[in-house]
C-alpha cells in the first residue's frame, strides 16, 4: 500500500492519522494518506517563513529560474509516475492526463520561469520646477508565504499552475490538495525533494477542510496571501477567514458557462467543440458549458448529432487507450449529479440521452460512474439551469435572434466562460464581448495562451491568474522615488 506523506521544511513527515485514497475506477484503497494536524500545519508555515528569510528569497532570478526548469524535467523524467497517480486519483483516461495534465504540469514551471526572466517593471522621469526630476521606478519582492488550496478535477495542473508563479516571485507555499487526489502533489514534492529545491520553499500538507489542514492554512495569521480553485461556496468561507488579517486573495471558483451555437457555424467543427466542451474529464471542469444554446433552424439538427456522438462514447478503463470517458470523483460527488438528474425531471426536463448509471459487469460496477447526458424543455428559471452540477451533463435550448440569447447566456450570478460559434466576424466580436465572463472562446474551447489573464466574475471568482496577472498576485510592488537634484553652478 502507497503511503503520501506530508512533505514539511523539506522531510517527509508521517502522521498518526490516515485517510484513504481510493481509485473512481473500481473504489480500490490505493494509498494511505498522512493527515496534517494543526501542528505539521504551524510547522510548515514556520518552515516557510524562514525560507523566505534566508537564501532563496535572496536568491538571483537566474538561479530560481532555473530551479523551476529543473522541477519541469523531474516532472518529465518521472512521467509515467505522475500519469499513473493521476490516473488513479481521478480515473481520468490516459488519453487525457498523458496529453493534457502532465505535460501543462511541467510547462508551468517553464513558462512562469520565462516570464519571471523577462517580467517588465515600470519607470519614469518627472521634471520638476528648478531644473530638479523626480527617477520613479518599481522593485517586485514576494509577499512572504502563500497558501495554496488546490481541487481535484485537474490536480497536478492546477496546483503548478500556483505553486509555479508563486516560487518564480521568491515566495514560499504551503498547499493543500484536494483530500481525493493527494498523489500527484506528492509526487511533486518528491520532485522538489529531487532537484534541491531549499527547505521550507514547497510544503505539502495533506488532510480536509473545515478542523483540518485546509482551516489551519486559511486562518493562520503567518500566511501572507490565500489561493484557492474549487467551489463557489468554498470560497466564501475562506474569504472571510482571509479578512480578518486583510491578505489578499485569489480565487477561481464554479461556473454556469453557457455556449451560442448560431445557425451559421461550421457544423461538423462545432459539433466537435462542443463534445468537449460538455463532456471532457466527464464535465468536471469548470469551464465545462452546462447550457447550450442554439439557434432554431439547426436545434433539431444538433442536437440528433450530439445525441449520436454520445452513443460512441466509451466509458472504460482508465489505461484502456479506447476510453473516451473516466467515472466522477467520487460516490458522494456522483450522488449529487444523480441528484440534478433527478431534480430534473422533477423540473419537468425531457431526458434525450442517458440519465442514469452504467452497469459493466466487472470491478467498474464498484466505481463512481453515470452516463453522459443529455436534457432539454426547462425554462431558464429552473434551478438545473441556475446551479452548477458539475458533471457530464447538459441542457440544450433554442433561441431566436442574437440580443435574446446574449440576455439569457448573461441571465446567472457566475460569470466564468462562454463559448461562441459562428462564421460571422461582427457577430463573434459582438457577443463575446457582450458576455460578462471573464474568459470568452469563438470557435474554439479550452484553447489557452497561458500569458492571458484567467478568472471569473460574480460567483466565478476574484483577481486573474496567467502570465504577468500570476506575477502580480504573486509579488509586492514598492514604488522607489528619488529626487535628482540639478548640479549646482
Amino acid at each position: 500500500m502507497k503511503q503520501y506523506r506530508n512533505y514539511i521544511g523539506g522531510r517527509f513527515v508521517d502522521s498518526d492519522r490516515c485517510f484513504d485514497d481510493v481509485d473512481p475506477a473500481d473504489g480500490r484503497v490505493v494509498a494511505r494518506v498522512h493527515e496534517a494536524n494543526r501542528a505539521m500545519v504551524d510547522a510548515a508555515i514556520a518552515a516557510a517563513r524562514s525560507a523566505v528569510a534566508g537564501p532563496w528569497g535572496k536568491m538571483p532570478v537566474a538561479d530560481r529560474a532555473a530551479l523551476l526548469y529543473r522541477v519541469a524535467d523531474e516532472i518529465e523524467r518521472r512521467f509515467d509516475d505522475f500519469l499513473e497517480a493521476e490516473m488513479s486519483d481521478t480515473g481520468k483516461p490516459t488519453a487525457l492526463a498523458s496529453t493534457l495534465d502532465i505535460p501543462r504540469g511541467a510547462a508551468n514551471f517553464r513558462v512562469f520561469a520565462d516570464i519571471l526572466k523577462t517580467a517588465p517593471l515600470e519607470s519614469f522621469m518627472t521634471d520638476l520646477p528648478g531644473g530638479a526630476q523626480a527617477l520613479n521606478y518599481t522593485v517586485r519582492k514576494p509577499l512572504g508565504v502563500v497558501g495554496i488550496i488546490s481541487p481535484w478535477n485537474l490536480p497536478l495542473l492546477l496546483l503548478t499552475w500556483k505553486v509555479a508563479p508563486a516560487l518564480a516571485c521568491g515566495n514560499a507555499v504551503v498547499c493543500k490538495p484536494s483530500e481525493e487526489t493527494p498523489g500527484t502533489a506528492t509526487l511533486l514534492a518528491e520532485a522538489m525533494d529531487a532537484v534541491g529545491m531549499p527547505p521550507g520553499v514547497f510544503n505539502l500538507v495533506h488532510g480536509f477542510g473545515p478542523g483540518s489542514a485546509g482551516e489551519f492554512i486559511t486562518t493562520s495569521p503567518d500566511i501572507d496571501a490565500i489561493t484557492f480553485t474549487g467551489e463557489s461556496r468554498t470560497g466564501s468561507a475562506i474569504m472571510r477567514a482571509a479578512a480578518e488579517h486583510v491578505r489578499p486573495i485569489s480565487f477561481e471558483l464554479g461556473g454556469k458557462n453557457a455556449a451560442i451555437v448560431f445557425a451559421d457555424c461550421d457544423f461538423e467543427k462545432t459539433v466537435d467543440g462542443m463534445m468537449r466542451a460538455i463532456y471532457m474529464n466527464s464535465g468536471q471542469v469548470c469551464l465545462c458549458s452546462e447550457r447550450v444554446f442554439v439557434e432554431r433552424p439547426l436545434h433539431d439538427r444538433f442536437v440528433q448529432a450530439l445525441t449520436e456522438r454520445l452513443a460512441a462514447v466509451r466509458l472504460g478503463w482508465p489505461k484502456d487507450p479506447q476510453t473516451t470517458m473516466g467515472p466522477l470523483i467520487s460516490a458522494e460527488h456522483r450522488d449529487k449529479v444523480l441528484g440534478y438528474y433527478a431534480l430534473a425531471r422533477d423540473e419537468g426536463a425531457r431526458i434525450v440521452a442517458g440519465g442514469g448509471v452504467p452497469s459493466f459487469g466487472d470491478a467498474r460496477d464498484n466505481g463512481f460512474w453515470i452516463e453522459p447526458t443529455v436534457i432539454a424543455g426547462l425554462p431558464d428559471s429552473a434551478r438545473c439551469m441556475k446551479e452548477e452540477i458539475f458533471g457530464p451533463i447538459c441542457h440544450i435550448s433554442v433561441f431566436d435572434d442574437e440580443a435574446e440569447v446574449i440576455r439569457r447566456a448573461n441571465d446567472t450570478r457566475y460569470g466564468l466562460a462562454a463559448t461562441i460559434w459562428t462564421s460571422n466576424l461582427n457577430r463573434a466580436h459582438r457577443v463575446s464581448q457582450a458576455m460578462k465572463v471573464g474568459l470568452a472562446w469563438v470557435n474554439s474551447w479550452f484553447l489557452r495562451d497561458l500569458r492571458t489573464p484567467f478568472g471569473g466574475t460574480g460567483l466565478s471568482g476574484i483577481g486573474r491568474e496567467g502570465g504577468m496577472h500570476s506575477m502580480n498576485f504573486y509579488s509586492e510592488l514598492t514604488n522607489v522615488c528619488i529626487r535628482i537634484d540639478q548640479e549646482p553652478t
